[in-house]
């Protein structure tokens, strides 16, 4: 495709996040024509977020795609490098447990800057056009056209080349394209809410250590806490709804709190802690999946509309900028070929992106319950030290996934091959030992050579010698 007929390619962005304005910033590098239509006012005008920073984890994989279109440093130089979890134990006590080598760390960055950041970068680009206030009324991708309402509350029919849906979780282009035949579709509301909170700063200072995810598990429930460059926190409680709805009064705001997290109270301030935790009430949590994220070459779904995830293992984001990078050097490969990309595009990220859903499931439960054992403490230490003998064959998943750009669904593959062979490891060194035990304990006992003890081993070695059965002891003259 030449790049005349690249100029002449029309695409429409729907949605102005992160994920649509990253992936507007790829195509308008190609020469294509760009509108993006966001159904919300201009953030950069508007705050949405009332006051409360939102903050997100930026990993390897979202800064490979920020790379890519020359925005890394200075996203990164806004972030705050988080190198280990920070367990805050029921008692009190405080434990680190590292996310990997001393150079890995992710980064806590807010979500509202980087939006803006982005819709900044897009509109430097002099073939897009953002423009704000716009809501898809209809999608007809095999017809090439959408329908748009504007602030002027008159529907619009919009041509295009290519429609690309980057409108979230709750997508109206997926919810055209699940009325085409074929189309499969799942969701799923965990049983689970969150709520954000705020831990003020204490002195001009940052209020606990600055570098940590900090994490108060309560087995069914849990709360973490990201910092902000305004030296601030923010938390997140995440806990079953039917709890959050047994906590009507202030009285018993700060009774749970006292009995599940009494360090965190004097950190947040009990007035705060009441006035944030009846501001908004729980927020649920969905995930999405679908297949297949294109129609034909007409229309492709990316970020959470092809497949929302709950927060759990800080992916969110990460999978959905992957998307935009994944799909430009799909781009690279079939020389812009549309109708070569979009099917090669949902052949790689399907699995990847239903693993990671996946993932984030399971790491939630990692997260409330398995970071108070002991025994899953030592694990990771023994995952931590065959990674640092063995770097290229033994990989702890959160170093897979977070670290590394190896595929989602390959590093599961990869990560269940592992504890298999930790597991049988740990089952044959038990058994060792306690064998070992066990004869060193009689001897001592009986003090005697205890030839019935190795009788059984000395028959095993006749019998492969002669190949035959005797009933005379081996061992006799």
């Amino acid at each position: 495709m030449d790049s005349s007929d690249v100029q002449r390619k029309k695409v429409a962005v729907i949605g102005g996040g992160l994920v649509g304005s990253l992936q507007a910033c790829f195509l308008a590098k190609r020469n294509f024509q760009i509108d993006v239509y966001e159904a919300r006012e201009d953030i950069r005008v508007v705050n949405f977020t009332r006051g409360r920073s939102i903050n997100l984890a930026l990993s390897h994989r979202g800064r490979q795609a920020l790379k890519a279109i020359g925005l890394e440093d200075q996203i990164v130089s806004q972030g705050i490098p988080m190198r280990a979890r920070m367990i805050h134990s029921l008692s009190g006590k405080k434990s680190a447990i590292p996310y990997g080598t001393k150079t890995q760390y992710i980064l806590s960055i807010s979500r509202e800057n980087l939006n803006k950041d982005l819709l900044t970068a897009v509109e430097k680009y002099p073939n897009v056009k953002v423009h704000f206030n716009h809501r898809l009324l209809k999608c007809n991708p095999e017809e090439g056209m959408i329908t748009v309402l504007g602030s002027d509350k008159v529907p619009k029919d919009v041509t295009c080349d290519l429609i690309v849906g980057c409108d979230g979780a709750y997508s109206t282009v997926r919810s055209h394209l699940m009325k085409k035949p074929r189309f499969d579709y799942s969701q799923q509301y965990i049983p689970h809410g969150y709520m954000e909170l705020t831990i003020p700063p204490k002195n001009g200072d940052y209020a606990m250590e600055p570098n940590y995810l900090h994490i108060w598990p309560r087995n069914t429930f849990m709360m973490i806490a990201l910092p902000n460059m305004s030296k601030s926190f923010t938390c997140t409680l995440f806990m079953p709804f039917e709890e959050f709805e047994e906590l009507l009064t202030s009285s018993d705001v700060l009774d749970f709190f006292q009995k599940y997290f009494p360090d965190a109270i004097p950190l947040i301030g009990e007035r705060l802690l009441v006035q944030d935790f009846f501001l908004l009430p729980a927020q649920p949590m969905i995930s999405v999946k679908c297949s297949s994220f294109h129609l034909k070459s007409h229309c492709v779904l990316l970020g959470d509309a092809a497949h929302a995830i709950v927060p759990f293992f800080g992916q969110g984001m990460n999978a959905g900028f992957e998307d935009c990078l994944v799909f430009d050097e799909l781009m690279d490969k079939f020389n812009n070929d549309l109708s070569l990309c979009l099917p090669a595009f949902s052949r790689l990220r399907i699995p990847d992106d239903h693993a990671i859903s996946d993932l984030s499931m399971y790491n939630y439960i990692e997260m409330r319950a398995h970071v108070n054992s002991k025994w899953f403490i030592f694990q990771k230490n023994i995952e931590r030290f065959l990674h640092a003998i063995m770097p290229s064959t033994f990989i702890p998943l959160y170093t897979m996934v977070t670290f590394s750009r190896i595929r989602y669904h390959e590093a599961v593959q990869r990560w269940r091959w592992q504890k298999k062979v930790i597991n049988k490891g740990l089952f044959f060194f038990g058994s060792l030992i306690a064998i070992s035990s066990t004869y060193l304990l009689m001897h001592c006992v009986l003090r005697g050579p205890l030839h019935y003890v190795r009788r059984p081993w000395n028959w095993i070695a006749h019998f492969w010698n002669t190949k035959h059965v005797s009933l005379q002891r081996p061992w006799a003259p």
